[in-house]
């Protein structure tokens, strides 16, 4: 007999499993390291700018908030599936299908007992994880000593206290809600409950569970209605036309949710009750009358008040809330203290008219730093690897006992414009590190062919700046800096840091320098260049000889990344500023704290109110907002990166919040020298909102609030008819001002759905400057003025000036003559100023190639006051023109005499004395004719341009310099 042996048992092969589990252990290795890496480099960053504190409060905080999070989610789950499991009936009958999914289910019951909790824990944790802030600030919240009108609350419950208790109701009724859904499933597929034959059973231990878990979530819920009676004082009203509760929400909203938690608390006593005695059709009963009276109580009543009550009478019973929104809405922007004064505005101008407004007109910018950032790049860039900002900072300087309006700008790196010789890795990481000087021009001042005046330029830097002890001209740290460059050396190494070129041409000997701050992390051990190389995917940082044991890198350069880093609860401000401030450069910047949960204040769009001709497409991670502060200024200096925190409003409640939360990162304002204070200046993006909300908020009573017949709106660029036009800084005396001061302002004109009526309604200007006492800040520094125009004087608006301007024959005339040829004219900012009783439009205009090389030179100022204009070479002589041949104004650039050019402007023909020869004067047609030759030629000449005829080409442009020639002969 022939017997078959058995087949061998096939069995797993071991040395697979080995290396399975190997290559497992090394991935889960090197994705930790780098997890480590990055963590690591933070530290080393944050700990070298002295800020570690910052980074370890954000790392203890999120690992709290998990743990909470995860424990707070997955106990009660993984106690709600072990109750109902252990609690099941043993000798239940299932159904035939219940024991099939039992089949299936049970040798996965232990993992998904763990891991169902595991899963929704993790969740939960990442969850808690991002809500760290909303705890914090409601553990660190101050009280504010103003209350809400309705509730009679402190401010900062609302600030602090409702966002949290909002998310930790929310965070409960999802653990309920989970609890309450893995509950029944356990229970129905171990048979706590069946259905069958038109019969709902459940077991007693799973009637008590399930009632207990409903009643728990129902308190919840009651508990959220309660807390949203308070949210209705942050939340539009029911007509949309204020933020708060009005009528309707104080006289049938708020009472309805009262009611509504109190039975959705009764409601859950009686789910309690049915735990004990087991009968569910009062709960059930309760809780359909609960969503009844949710549909009645809280949409169907309102309603009813709101259009059979409020909207026929809605002044008199909305007027008193109206009022609230008022005062909630002025207070939450800081407009509250707005001082209004009412200007009837001089039309008419007069000889001598602007005498006692001669120290504002002496700081007039006819310097455009949107126009002139050009002109600068080709007068002080020196080599192609440098650049400028575009457009330039405003700031100011006291020079010779004087305050003097500068735009400012400081010469970084373009590493772009390297080339491809000089961008290898040892370049852009060793060698060209940083930028260097500040260049610094006068606002007021140009030279006779239109240049800026400057009074700090060049390489190496000199000016008055320069001349100041210990001056650095140095950027290391700047809006264009390296991603990352490698700096410093033993000392006696020789230097390999480019600092300046010397002389003018591309082949000129450069110097060398070596960096001797403390900018950034040290990678001068091997662990530490390891992280680097693989923070920033650059192996070279690891073999580089460059890379020494004095070596540190510097990254996350730029301003703002370093300030937001320092200080994460600051939204900044989008224009951060270069000053000199006691010999070192050092970029300002400016920090708001806000809040979307300030009572019976209107909400705005950062997004919207922000975004102008300057600045197309500001991102904020909090966009509606309905409360800001300037609470914090900062800087950075340019050289070694430090970054220093100054509280500047300290009264502000979330400031203080957040300096319990962060302590010993914010500096008092008593630290801010002398100088720094000089430099500090009133923020553009501040500014931006609260006229945002004065043009609708300037009005002091109901009635007018509620009509809106007198609403205001920011006009847009007269050069960019799709955006609103920006605020704009100038030293000037307003109406009531003692003496001129460093402020900006804006323009309103009467708000309109359409296209708008191009007058002026308001003036508006704040004081900008801080003063120059430390530690002390101006009394009038942040005082907002409004003129309010009075409508029966119309003053043009910048539109209507600008088209006054670009249809006035005249001007048209000589525009087109400095537009002859290959040049192209540039109209700067329209800059309008209170001065010699109504209102003066000035605008400068430039003129540059429509070539490659572009250099905007100023040719002409364009002036207007009330219906006049004015176009001349200097702005004194456009003042003195307009206003009756001696304006008695004082300019910068009143000693200049410009170089002649193309523009003719015929002088007017002398009375000849008696006996004596006249002069021939050239004949008014044959300038005429000229003119219009020229203008024809230049038409010819660009058609022939596009059909590609050469020789009418030719032609056309021999005719187009005959008339050119001819009309500078008849101008001279």
């Amino acid at each position: 007999m022939t017997t078959t042996p058995a087949p061998t048992r096939a069995t797993p092969s071991r040395s697979r499993r080995v290396i399975a589990i190997t290559i497992a252990i090394i991935a889960a290795l090197v994705v930790g390291f780098f997890v480590f890496g990055n963590l690591y480099a933070d530290w080393l960053w944050y700990e070298q700018l002295g800020y570690q504190g910052v980074l370890l409060t954000q790392w203890v905080a999120r690992v709290v908030m998990f743990a909470i999070g995860f424990l707070g989610m997955a106990v009660p789950v993984w106690g709600a599936i072990q109750l109902a499991y252990r609690l099941r009936p043993v000798y239940a009958r299932l159904s035939s299908q219940l024991d099939r999914y039992q089949e299936v289910v049970e040798p996965l019951r232990r993992l998904a007992m763990w891991g169902i909790p595991i899963f929704f824990g993790f969740f939960a944790g990442f969850a808690a994880s991002a809500q760290w802030e909303t705890t914090w600030l409601w553990f660190n919240g101050v009280a504010t000593s103003t209350t809400d009108p309705e509730f009679g609350l402190d401010t900062g419950f609302y600030l602090f206290a409702m966002p949290f208790y909002s998310a930790v109701l929310g965070f409960v009724s999802a653990v309920l809600l989970v609890c309450l859904l893995v509950t029944a499933l356990v229970s129905y597929l171990y048979g706590s409950v069946r259905i069958g034959q038109r019969e709902l059973r459940i077991s007693k231990a799973a009637r008590i569970q399930l009632a207990v878990l409903a009643g728990l979530y129902l308190l919840v819920q009651g508990a959220s209605l309660w807390l949203d009676r308070y949210k209705t004082l942050v939340e539009p009203g029911a007509l949309g036309r204020i933020t708060g509760a009005g009528y309707t929400e104080t006289q049938a909203v708020i009472p309805g949710q009262t009611i509504l938690a109190i039975v959705a608390a009764f409601v859950a006593v009686l789910f309690f009750v049915t735990a004990v005695i087991g009968r569910w059709r009062y709960p059930l009963i309760a809780t359909g009358l609960l969503i009844v009276s949710a549909i009645v109580v809280g949409v169907g009543y309102p309603w009813v008040v709101n259009t059979f009550q409020v909207r026929p009478n809605q002044l008199s019973l909305d007027g008193q809330y109206y009022e609230r929104n008022l005062e909630g809405t002025k207070a939450a922007y800081g407009i509250d203290t707005l001082e209004k004064m009412p200007f009837e505005a001089e039309t008419d101008a007069e000889a001598g008219q602007l005498r006692e407004d001669a120290e504002t007109t002496a700081q007039i910018r006819i310097m455009d730093p949107g126009v002139v950032s050009p002109a600068v790049r080709q007068l002080e860039q020196y080599r192609s690897y440098y650049q400028f900002q575009d457009p330039l900072d405003v700031d100011r300087y006291m020079i010779d006992g004087n305050s003097q309006d500068t735009i400012v700008s400081v010469r970084e790196l373009n590493m772009n414009q390297l080339g491809a010789a000089s961008s290898s890795w040892e370049s852009t990481s060793l060698i060209y590190t940083h930028g260097y000087g500040i260049v610094a021009a006068a606002g007021n001042e140009r030279t006779t062919d239109g240049e800026p005046v400057f009074l700090e330029r060049g390489i190496p830097s000199a000016g008055f700046l320069t001349q100041q002890e210990g001056f650095q001209p140095r950027v290391y740290f700047g809006e264009f800096s390296p991603t990352y460059s490698i700096v410093g050396a033993p000392e006696g190494t020789e230097p390999v840091e480019l600092d300046y070129p010397r002389g003018t041409d591309e082949g000129s000997n450069e110097t060398r320098t070596t960096f001797e701050g403390d900018g950034g992390p040290s990678v001068g051990n091997v662990f530490n260049r390891l992280i680097y190389a693989l923070k920033f995917q650059s192996e070279q940082i690891l073999f580089s000889d460059g890379v020494n044991e004095e070596s540190q890198i510097l990254y996350d350069r730029d301003p703002l990344t370093r300030v937001r880093k320092a200080a994460p609860y600051l939204e900044l401000d989008s224009d951060p500023y270069p000053s000199v401030v006691d010999g070192r450069i050092v970029w300002i910047v400016d920090g708001y704290t806000l809040s979307d949960k300030y009572p019976y204040s209107t909400q705005v769009s950062l997004q919207q109110a922000i975004a102008d001709s300057n600045n197309t497409a500001p991102r904020f991670s909090l966009d509606d907002i309905n409360y800001i502060r300037n609470s914090v200024k900062a800087t950075v200096d340019a050289y070694d990166g430090s970054v220093t925190l100054y509280a500047w409003d300290e009264e502000d409640p979330i400031l203080q919040a957040w300096q319990t939360i962060y302590p010993s990162t914010v500096k008092s304002i008593d630290d801010m020298s002398a100088e720094l204070m000089s430099h500090v200046r009133y923020p553009t993006d501040l500014f931006k909102v609260q006229r945002a909300m004065v043009g609708v908020y300037h009005v002091d009573d109901a009635r007018s609030f509620y009509n809106q017949d007198n609403r205001w709106q920011t006009p847009n660029d007269p050069q960019n008819d799709q955006r609103l036009q920006p605020p704009y800084y100038l030293t000037m005396q307003m109406p009531g001002q003692e003496a001129p001061s460093f402020s900006m302002f804006t323009t309103f004109i009467p708000s309109s759905e359409g296209a708008a009526r191009n007058v002026l309604m308001g003036y508006l200007a704040v004081d900008s400057d801080a003063g120059g006492e430390a530690g002390v800040k101006s009394e009038d520094y942040g005082k907002l003025r409004m003129l309010e125009i009075a409508a029966d004087t119309p003053v043009p608006g910048p539109g209507q000036v600008q088209n006054t301007f670009d249809s006035d024959p005249t001007i048209a005339d000589q525009i087109n003559v400095l537009q002859l040829g290959s040049s192209e004219v540039r109209n700067g900012n329209l800059l309008t100023l209170p001065v010699g009783g109504g209102l003066l439009y000035v605008q400068p205009v430039f003129v540059q190639s429509t070539g490659g090389t572009q250099l905007p030179l100023l040719q002409k100022v364009l002036v207007s006051f009330g219906a006049d204009v004015a176009f001349e070479d200097t702005l004194q002589e456009a003042l003195d023109a307009l206003f009756g041949g001696e304006s008695g104004a004082s300019t910068g650039d009143a000693d200049v005499t410009p170089t002649p050019g193309p523009t003719p402007t015929p002088e007017p023909t002398p009375t000849p004395d008696p006996g004596e020869t006249a002069e021939p004067t050239p004949p008014a047609d044959e300038y005429e004719a000229a003119l219009q030759e020229a203008r024809q030629a230049l038409l010819d000449r660009e058609a022939a341009l596009q059909k590609g005829d050469w020789a009418a080409f030719g032609e056309a442009d021999e005719r187009l310099t005959a008339a050119v020639e001819k009309l500078l002969e008849l101008g001279g």
